[in-house]
């Protein structure tokens, strides 16, 4: 009768950890704000607790969300969407269209200054309202009946795709009104989406539970999933080996073959519209006025070297900022990126010494980054390239990722950082637009009328092979600039447990527990 007991117990106990998802994360999400997330950590968080109207499968396909059908007009500015009948919030109150037309609101308001609203520039008034120079009510969002939301944009926009942004969820504004910055805490925050969130143990890790006020509730397979802070990726890995986690975020470099070897069909490698490269601070010296200093430290850096040895996941060596794979679109590159490692640096050391510098008179750098181990070994790599190429002194910082956001934002203290762009929608624009104004994305400072008109260009070209090769010029310009160094365009690398299914690899490396489910305990 003992072991009897003892064996239910036991078969209770893994059923109940069966039920429950562990997730790496990354590092600590900087907010659970919708409207003010602008990092990956945060959104995958997100994405369980809130939906838009538009969301997105297991595989990245758009599909209906809060709204279950939409339209748009035939010069493609009128969108409307119409809401599913029975829509709810986490607490069990109704969410209608006049609601999601005030969060809208809420999110391009001046006070909330959320880092995405710029990709919204083609909304009616969008720019005006952020800038505080017309009230939220003139934002071009409106709600004609309880379940209908109408959009006007002043130009073609993806805006289905954008939908999928967290920008665009839908904020509880009750909680907002009465709880300030602390309605994103476990007990406060009101959600839509799939999940609701439980607990939230800061450096540790958040846990949410299944939201039975979803419309889709039924088809949520996983009751419970914890968000682990995962920030060394070597940790995550050393945690995922020991049984702690069903999925991680990231892997660390390692000799690839090994890693096949000890995982096999465990390790999840997918290409990712992503990009990665060095920013480089262009509103103060030694680098704002010599453009010709930051072409020579582009040269210095051989890419080839970094993806094959450093990396090490598929990564492609970059040369541009768009990656490859987006329909319609060819990426830019500078025609040096054809020569060989030895011409580049070559002509780097040639610029590095017209620039005023040398090995008796080197230039010293700050690079700066956020605390992780792949991002560690790339600045040592970088930083070792710079110094036997160049002669260049490199002192690395390394930051907690809500002081590095905000030093990169800032532009006051830093030189040379960590940047890069990760697809938010599969549109060449999307990694190009940051750097046309001076929103709080453009974390270089770059400035040139010449590159905001061709983007201008494009917005309004009306055809799509027009509006690419108007993008693709946009690109260019930014390129010969040399504001940042392209390394490398990503690869999306997960471990993911066997006991985990519905893991599908998409472009934009999404992954919403929704989809997924685990094995039945047995």
């Amino acid at each position: 009768m003992t072991r009897i007991v003892a064996l239910l117990l036991c078969l209770c106990s893994s059923a109940a950890l069966a039920a429950r998802l562990e997730r790496g994360n990354g590092p600590e999400p900087s907010t659970l704000d919708a409207h003010k997330c602008q990092e990956v950590a945060c959104g995958n968080v997100l994405r369980d607790l809130y939906e838009g109207l538009v969301t997105e499968d297991a595989q990245g396909r758009l599909i209906p969300g809060m709204a279950e059908r939409w339209r748009v007009s035939a010069d493609g500015r009128t969108w409307t969407f119409v809401l599913r009948p029975g829509l709810r919030w986490s607490n069990g109150a109704p969410l209608d269209a006049p609601q999601v037309v005030a969060s809208f609101r809420r999110a391009f308001a001046p006070a909330t200054a959320a880092p995405f609203a710029e990709l919204f520039d083609a909304l009616r008034n969008a720019r005006a309202v952020q800038a505080g120079a017309l009230p939220p009510s003139a934002l071009g969002v409106s709600a004609p009946d309880a379940r209908t939301v109408v959009f006007e944009l002043t130009r073609g926009a993806p805006l289905p795709a954008l939908l999928t942004l967290p920008i665009a969820f839908p904020v509880y504004l009750p909680a907002v009104e009465r709880h300030g910055a602390q309605h994103t805490r476990p007990g406060r925050l009101v959600s839509n989406g799939a999940y609701r969130l439980v607990a939230w143990t800061p450096q540790a890790h958040l846990e949410v539970a299944r939201n039975p006020h979803f419309h889709a509730a039924r088809s949520v397979a996983i009751e419970r999933v914890r968000f682990h802070v995962t920030e060394d990726a070597a940790a995550e890995l050393q945690r995922y080996a020991a049984g702690d986690l069903h999925l991680t975020e990231t892997v660390p470099p390692q000799p690839l073959p090994a890693l096949r070897t000890r995982f096999g069909p465990q390790l999840r490698i997918a290409p990712y519209l992503g990009a990665f490269w060095l920013g480089l601070n262009l509103t103060r010296p030694p680098l704002r006025d010599d453009p010709a200093l930051r072409e020579a430290l582009s040269l210095a850096i051989d890419r080839e070297l970094l993806v094959r040895h450093v990396t090490g996941f598929g990564e492609r060596p970059a040369y541009g900022v768009v990656p490859p794979g987006i329909p319609g679109h060819t990426p830019a590159a500078l025609p040096w990126a054809r020569w060989t490692q030895a011409q580049r640096e070559a002509r780097a050391r040639a610029l590095y010494r017209a620039a005023g510098y040398s090995r008796a008179r080197p230039l010293t750098l700050e690079l700066r980054y956020n605390t992780s181990t792949p991002h560690r070994r790339l600045a040592l790599a970088v930083a070792a390239m710079w110094r036997q190429v160049l002669g260049v002194r490199v002192r690395l910082r390394n930051e907690e990722w809500k002081v590095f956001v905000q030093n990169r934002r800032q532009r006051a203290i830093t030189q040379v950082f960590r940047g890069g762009w990760i697809a938010d929608v599969p549109d060449a624009r999307n990694f190009l637009a940051a750097f046309g104004s001076d929103g709080p994305l453009n974390w270089t400072g770059y400035d040139d009328p010449g590159f905001r008109m061709r983007l201008a260009r494009a917005d309004a070209a009306r055809s799509e092979a027009a509006r690419n090769a108007w993008l693709h010029a946009a690109e260019l310009r930014l390129l010969h600039a040399h504001a940042v160094i392209p390394l490398y365009f990503y690869s999306s690398k997960h471990l993911v447990a066997p006991v985990v299914h519905g893991f599908a690899p998409n472009p934009l490396d999404r992954h919403a527990s929704r989809w997924l489910r685990l094995e039945e305990a047995r």
